[in-house]
């Protein structure tokens, strides 16, 4: 009987990251997913890794392990990391504000941020408008990657240099322990076996423990998102981020006056809609733009269907005309992204046994904590 330290369902950011931990701690490791390749939030999103924007003292700081665990594999082979900054976009008073009181709490967390002002902004990204921009938060140590490429070179790597196995088209339909060791059971019938198993299922909340979904209190969010036809004239430099985004992340909720911060009344829609903008320009001249957030429980994630809502796009397509110009606004492609998270923003686990470990629900900050979380995460399932 071939058994393995570590099995691992689920090969999208938050698996693979479980799989390189165990891996570098010299366990034997298995990973399974029952895609071809993943297909879900790993790869529908900005691919911006930015800490700077996650809760302080918890989310923050699995996102500072990322951005180190991003450059150490960068370093071994190309999984488009590029260091490139954040910046984010004040467009008021209220926002400048809070600009402010968060370079200082970064001070206080030795986490380099440069306040600039609006005319610093603009020569460094010229797209931007000056009339939106009243001055920025740069983070300059902050990451985009390229969430269709990413997630499959580091896979590779693991494969080839840490002696990982792989399995893709496999369906796990059972996940159950006898006599102290974890069965692993496929659709085809197959049966692996490992001391311990790790869950990594994003939102898919039907094959495994579905009683223990129903019964929780995630949800699953659908975003909206695009981007714009190759516009290599054009030079976006970094993760650019708007006052919107500002005013939803959780990090400006520890700032002084986060509370007495009024909205603008044309903006109630936008926070009414979940929609905050941001912008990221891909290596081949593609500008992404986006995103929205419409949410419903697990057990009615049917009601958020396929179709694309276009008069959520045309208020993303109007923010974004306020906030950067271009010489062309043609769209090449929307598409809808949907994650798994949790009504208070951290993640949901679940142990059985201290042999089964589900983690899932990590929301939107999948991309910007996954390395780090995971490498937490491992550390208590390897005990």
């Amino acid at each position: 009987m071939k058994k393995y330290d570590v099995i691992i369902i689920g090969a999208g950011n938050l698996g693979t990251f479980h799989a390189y931990h165990a891996l570098k701690a010299g366990k034997k490791v298995l990973m399974l997913e029952k895609d071809s390749e993943p297909v879900e939030a790993t790869v529908r999103n900005f691919g911006q890794v930015v800490p700077s924007g996650q809760e302080l003292d918890t989310w923050f700081e699995y996102g500072r392990q990322s951005l180190e665990i991003y450059g150490e594999l960068q370093e071994k082979t190309d999984i488009s990391a590029r260091k490139n900054g954040s910046y984010y976009l004040a467009s008021d008073d209220d926002e400048l504000g809070l600009l402010e009181e968060a370079h200082l709490l970064f001070q206080e967390r030795d986490y380099s941020s440069t306040l600039l002002n609006s005319d610093t902004c603009i020569e460094k990204n010229p797209s931007i408008k000056k009339q939106y921009c009243r001055g920025a938060l740069f983070f300059p140590q902050e990451l985009s990657v390229e969430p269709r490429l990413m997630v499959h070179k580091v896979r590779q790597h693991l494969i080839s240099n840490l002696a990982l196995e792989y399995l893709n088209n496999t369906t796990v339909v059972d996940c159950l322990i006898k006599n102290g060791i974890c069965q692993v059971v496929t659709a085809r019938g197959e049966i692996f076996h490992s001391e311990k198993v790790a869950i990594c299922n994003g939102r898919d909340f039907n094959a495994l423990f579905p009683e223990i979904f129903q019964n929780s209190e995630l949800v699953v969010c659908k975003l909206n998102m695009m981007s714009t036809v190759a516009i290599p004239e054009v030079k976006i430099t970094g993760n650019l981020l708007s006052g919107l985004s500002i005013r939803r992340y959780d990090s400006f909720k520890s700032c002084p006056s986060y509370l007495s911060i009024s909205t603008p009344d044309e903006m109630k829609i936008y926070q009414d809609k979940g929609i905050h903008l941001l912008f990221k320009q891909a290596p081949d001249g593609r500008i992404i733009i986006g995103d929205s957030h419409e949410y419903a429980p697990v057990s009615e994630a049917a009601k958020l269907d396929f179709s694309i809502d276009m008069s959520v796009n045309e208020l993303i397509m109007d923010e974004a005309k306020r906030i950067i110009h271009l010489p062309t606004w043609q769209i090449e492609r929307y598409w809808a992204g949907y994650y798994s998270q949790t009504s208070h923003g951290g993640i949901f686990e679940y142990d059985i046994n201290g042999k089964i470990y589900i983690s899932t629900g990590i929301g939107g900050k999948g991309m910007t904590t996954s390395p780090g979380y995971a490498k937490k995460r491992i550390s208590d399932i390897l005990i």
